[in-house]
């Protein structure tokens, strides 16, 4: 009876010699052969049948009703596992939720994301529910904590490069409150405290010391802490259930990024700004109204165009090269994203009278990367800051803990600390660090309009998610229906440049 088992046709044979070899590889690529005793259990699918997988086809005669049901689950539990797989290591699908790549990638579209370009991970969290990030529709985890597997890639087709749009997994979504995804759980830590301790001279025209930082963030960690009512449970999610982001990367590991008058630099030389960059502006009329027919023609955001009270910005509107109408008035202001293509145009109509670009003035303060610069560096003048590449090594300076610290210690878990001039690296006395991982830096081409890395930081490399391969829906948020809501000539959109 047993030795019948294995007399199968040859093709039987080939399919488990197939599988086997697939889920022999597998096993290697996760490093963990534990899985090796699950393997009896595919030797039984093709070969020796001691298990009745499909028992209910028996009843098919006799019993449809349960013969329907059965085929049915059979059905759905194969197709959640195919689409399990597919999403996992091959594709996903991502939605524009923001405004950060207007408008090159408009709010609406929906993205087709390759995971093999730059190779498919393995999952952290091998152990979850299909098509579900981290959290149900009615809340709870969509996932199981353990096991949790060490990051690898199998090798793409593809690298990352300069000027790619990238999705990946928020790199400070770490720790996050579930009530307040954003700001992000740092930099609401460090705005807590400031709220708490009292302002230094240094803090307005220097970089903030290593001890003084350190201690403020402990103070503003128990603060939120104490705040659950009002920001939520506090969670730490695996780098795979963090919140996916897309933006365009401009650095790459080893690259120097310095921002001088919103005009980046990547290792001294200008970097070539795709055609959708936009910045905000200030536009002044002389009396008469951008209709939300006339913005949408223009290719402005309706949604995001506001009017200001001008006698009310009235310091500020001077300090960036702004004046008063002859009469003293200084309304209607618009705060609008444009392109410079669309700048111009605005220029040249009689109904403009000023136009200016948003300016971070000196005494403007706001969060931004690493948390201890925010008095010194801001969203348009920024750095210059050196992206880590794998193998490289940095000296264990203050200045270069304050830098680094969050590649150091959160995504490649060591410890580190600094007393009296001595860097503590696991414990140990140190003087320097070897990176672990590969480095960039991501930015929004609404590039006032982006929470992007001057605000977080890097994106490490185990974070890279995949490449958006090309727009497969468009949804104009700010039309009905009716109304052209469905924005056809962007099917079939590169999404990748």
């Amino acid at each position: 009876m047993i030795n019948s088992r294995f007399k199968r046709p040859v093709g039987s044979w080939v399919k488990l010699a197939i599988w086997s070899l697939i889920y022999v590889l597998f096993i290697a690529w996760v490093g963990n052969f534990w899985w090796m005793l699950l393997y009896p259990f595919i030797f039984d699918i093709f070969i020796t049948k001691f298990i009745p997988w499909t028992w209910w086809k028996k009843y098919e005669q006799t019993n449809k009703t349960l013969y329907t049901i059965c085929s049915w689950i059979d059905a759905i539990v194969f197709a959640l596992v195919a689409v399990y797989f597919i999403n996992l290591y091959l594709f996903q699908n991502y939605q524009i939720p923001s405004s950060s790549l207007e408008q090159t990638l408009k709010v609406g579209d929906f993205l087709a994301v390759s995971k093999c370009s730059y190779g498919p991970r393995i999952p952290n969290t091998p152990l979850s529910f299909p098509l579900v990030q981290h959290t149900f529709p009615w809340g709870g985890k969509s996932y199981i904590e353990k096991p949790q597997w060490e990051y690898r890639r199998l090798k793409g087709w593809d690298k990352v490069e300069l000027g790619d749009i990238v999705v990946f997994n928020f790199p400070a979504g770490d720790t996050v409150p579930l009530l307040c995804a954003n700001p992000d759980y740092y930099t609401l830590c460090f705005q807590a405290s400031q709220r708490t301790i009292a302002f230094s001279t240094f803090e307005f025209d220097s970089v903030m010391p290593y001890d003084n930082f350190m201690e403020r963030m402990a103070v503003g960690a128990k603060i939120v802490r104490q705040q659950e009512s009002q920001l939520g449970e506090l969670v730490v999610r695996p780098v795979d259930r963090r919140e996916n982001y897309v933006k365009r990367c401009v650095g790459l590991p080893g690259q120097t990024i310095e921002l001088k008058e919103n005009v980046l630099y990547v290792d001294g030389k200008v970097f070539e700004n795709p055609k959708g960059v936009q910045h905000n502006y200030f536009v002044q009329t002389n009396g008469a109204a951008f209709s939300g027919e006339a913005l949408h023609k223009l290719g402005v955001s309706v949604t995001e165009t506001s009017v200001l009270n001008g006698a009310e910005y009235a310091p500020y509107l001077t300090r960036i090269g702004m004046e008063p109408k002859n009469n003293g008035a200084w309304g209607p202001i618009y705060v609008m994203a444009m392109t410079e293509e669309v700048l111009e145009k605005v220029k040249s109509m009689p109904m403009v009278t000023q136009v200016a670009v948003e300016k971070i003035l000196p005494e403007m303060h706001s969060p931004i990367y690493p948390l201890p610069y925010t008095y010194k560096w801001n969203r348009d003048n920024y750095g210059p800051l050196w992206i880590p590449a794998k193998g490289d090594t940095i000296q264990l300076t203050e200045d270069n803990i304050l830098r680094y610290r969050p590649c150091i210690v959160n995504y490649e878990r060591n410890t580190l600390d600094y007393r009296d001039g001595v860097a503590y690296l696991n414990g140990e006395p140190a003087t320097e660090y070897v990176f672990k991982m590969d480095y960039y830096w991501m930015m929004g081409d609404n590039r006032h309009n982006s929470a992007d890395s001057r605000m977080w930081g890097f994106v490490p490399e185990d974070h890279i998610v995949g490449r958006p391969m090309f727009v497969w829906l468009s949804l104009d948020r700010d039309v009905e229906w009716f109304n052209g809501k469905i924005r056809w000539s962007r099917f079939g959109l590169d999404a990748s440049k």
